[in-house]
């Protein structure tokens, strides 16, 4: 796999606990308990270790014992757990304890097909604010600052941080930015005049979520508060007008916003030992470039049987090559218990052999997503498959399920032009018949419309892997957090720092330069500093009167003359 910066592991919590030395700033990982969740904030975990590699920043990743071990086990394109990553150890997964929560299977028969089977595991996961406070409080006793980076949907867990004053968190945003300005601007009464055409053909709500989720939806929300800032696992290659909307003063209330996206590796160097690579990767090394349709649908979806088959036919009925990852729906302990197994039409593998894989269990998505080979994506348009599908130059044909999917789904097909609807919301309780997936299929994969498409999705990928090149636009927003997160003492932590106590407010202006360089580990001689610094040092160092403007720019020109 290729390596991106400096990555391993604590093995566990006590592990985790020799990280515990005293640093200039420290991060902390707070996931929500769901695939998609996990694996963006594993994947932020990376970045973040690769890019603050100078500034040797350790990451901390918090959750039960069982979620970070699902994590680890389903990261693509690297490897969290090898210990031949590297030895600096700027990664550490800390297991804490959470309440029993039961784990039932998914019902492929429920009308609304939000995973409400998971909601016991996403309540359970409320309780780890008194192991997580307590944590950072014993982070903060070591480090200058501590970074916490949560999901949105975890910030009740991270409250505390209000009461930590070398503490600060940011929210992580899961979805797209189309997605949440429209969530956020119809919540706020729609506060100023947008284009009607981001408007027309947006899907309502009804059928996204479970009455309970949204509850615990909005709990959460109201949490938010205490948070200095977003991330998004976007880029402004692909999402930059609906950026900009977010970061208008009625929404984002003056907090800053980093579109660092997209988390996950952009180039994935596949192995040529046969031993490690999985059986579906053989397969597509001897398929022809852009022929075969990869068909998955995350780990939150449970279809019936006659779904299954339906769609099992219409593959059959395509003529085109493809994989298809079929698998039930996560439980909330993907560990524990048994797994319902579909049943597919008669002889079905061994009628589409060669020309079709069917695959029942993990399987690597981000790498077959960047196989030459894969032409096309049947996805259920959660953001985490949408990212790595475009990030990866494939076209997605969407079908929908629940929460963002339906809104991700407009963006990718309307507006970014790089997908196919297979199954329209409004008709979201009907049966998708093996004619119409077999109909889509074709259109992709078969037609001057899917080459146009494909075109596309190719010069999409390459902005965005031009996005977090050196230089381009998402590796800048990340260099900017890092510098942020990194920055010397604000204003109330010199006021806090011992010599400044005993001095009045007019004389320690100029000495806090000095006291900034020093808590930005700048301690080479003042010959070997930019010239701006030497000054502002020497001035600082000359000077203890009351500050005046006129004197300030006297000392500043006097100490710039040596």
């Amino acid at each position: 796999m290729l390596k991106h910066g400096s990555i391993s592991m604590a093995k566990n919590h006590n592990h985790g606990q020799n990280a515990l030395e005293q640093h200039q700033v420290v991060v902390v990982m707070v996931p929500f308990p769901a695939q998609g969740h996990l694996n963006q904030l594993l994947q932020l975990s990376r970045l973040l270790s690769s890019s603050s590699y100078h500034h040797h920043i350790p990451i901390h990743y918090v959750g039960c014992a069982a979620h970070n071990r699902q994590a680890k086990l389903r990261v693509h394109g690297w490897d969290p757990i090898s210990s031949t990553n590297n030895n600096n150890n700027n990664i550490h997964f800390h297991d804490f304890s959470t309440p029993h929560f039961l784990s039932p299977p998914p019902n492929p028969n429920a009308s609304i097909k939000f995973p409400s089977h998971l909601q016991p595991s996403f309540d359970a996961s409320t309780q780890l604010r008194e192991p997580v406070g307590a944590f950072l409080r014993t982070l903060s006793a070591s480090a200058r600052r501590v970074v916490v980076i949560h999901d949105s949907l975890m910030a009740s867990v991270v409250q505390d941080v209000a009461s930590i004053p070398n503490a600060e968190s940011y929210v992580f945003r899961s979805v797209s930015a189309f997605t949440l300005f429209l969530y956020t601007w119809e919540a706020m009464e729609r506060p100023f005049a947008i284009d009607a055409e981001i408007l027309k053909d947006v899907p309502s709500l009804e059928g996204c979520f479970t009455a309970e989720f949204e509850r615990f939806l909005s709990n959460q929300v109201d949490y938010q508060k205490y948070s200095s800032g977003y991330l998004y696992n976007t880029s402004k290659a692909i999402e930059g007008p609906y950026l900009n909307l977010l970061a208008k003063e009625q929404i984002s209330k003056g907090k800053k916003h980093w579109a660092i996206g997209p988390f996950n590796p952009v180039a994935i160097q596949h192995s040529t030992n046969t031993n490690q690579r999985h059986e579906c990767l053989k397969w597509l090394d001897k398929q022809p470039p852009n022929s075969v349709i990869y068909v998955s649908f995350g780990t939150t979806t449970s279809f019936t049987d006659e779904q299954i088959r339906e769609l099992a036919v219409g593959l059959e009925q395509s003529g085109h090559k493809f994989i298809w990852v079929l698998r039930e729906a996560d439980k909330g302990d993907v560990f524990v218990g048994e797994v319902r197994r579909a049943e597919l039409p008669k002889g079905y593998e061994e009628r589409v052999k060669g020309r079709g894989m069917v695959v029942g269990e993990w399987a690597p998505q981000l790498e077959i997503l960047g196989h030459p080979s894969t032409g096309g994506f049947v996805s259920h348009c959660g953001w985490n498959s949408c990212m790595e599908s475009l990030s990866m130059g494939v076209p997605i044909l969407a079908w929908p399920m629940h929460s963002d999917q339906p809104r991700n789904t407009v963006l990718v097909t309307k507006f970014l032009k790089v997908g196919v609807v297979l199954k329209d919301w409004g008709r979201r309780e009907e049966l998708v018949t093996a004619t119409m997936v077999a109909e889509v299929v074709k259109r992709l994969m078969g037609s001057e419309e899917g080459d146009n498409i494909r075109k596309r999705a190719a010069e999409l990928g390459g902005a965005v892997r031009e996005a977090v090149a050196e230089g381009g636009v998402s590796r800048m927003e990340l260099d900017s957090f890092v510098a942020h997160i990194s920055r010397g003492p604000t204003h109330t932590d010199l006021r806090n720092q011992k010599d400044f106590k005993e001095l009045p407010e007019d004389r320690w202006c100029l000495r806090g330069f000095r006291l900034l360089f020093a808590a930005a580990n700048v301690r080479a001689q003042p010959s070997n500093l930019p010239t701006c610094s030497r000054v502002v040092f020497a001035a600082a160092d000359a000077y203890s009167g009351p500050i005046s403007s006129k004197k300030l720019g006297s000392d500043v020109v006097a100490a710039g003359s040596h």
